[in-house]
């Protein structure tokens, strides 16, 4: 992120020591870093949420992908369409059978 090395460090330590002072030096180090621990946090944060909104809109595009290709309610018709004719071929088969076997008198 930031191209900081250990020479750039030394020099902003070196400027505080000078600054601040010594007795003053342990509090400041410790404050700096508790703001870049919040820095860190709220960044991963922030993360976390795009990434979750992100998927969340992927699922959704995915989502409406699939009911576009393929409804439900079409699987539904054909499935209820296709009951309807095996029914209507059983009774015939049915019909069929009874009119062929004999008949006892």
């Amino acid at each position: 992120m930031f191209d900081i090395g250990f020479m750039e460090l030394l020099l902003v330590g070196v400027v505080a020591l000078v600054v601040v002072g010594p007795e003053r030096l342990p509090g400041l180090a410790r404050t700096a870093g508790a703001w870049v621990g919040r820095a860190r946090s709220f960044i991963g944060n922030v993360k976390a949420d795009i990434d979750r909104e992100l998927k969340a809109e992927e699922l959704k595009r995915i989502i409406e992908e699939q009911q576009k290709s393929n409804p439900l309610e079409s699987i539904i018709e054909d499935t209820g369409d296709s009951l309807a004719q095996i029914r209507k071929d059983v009774e015939g088969v049915a019909a069929g059978m009874k009119d062929a076997s004999p008949k006892n008198d």
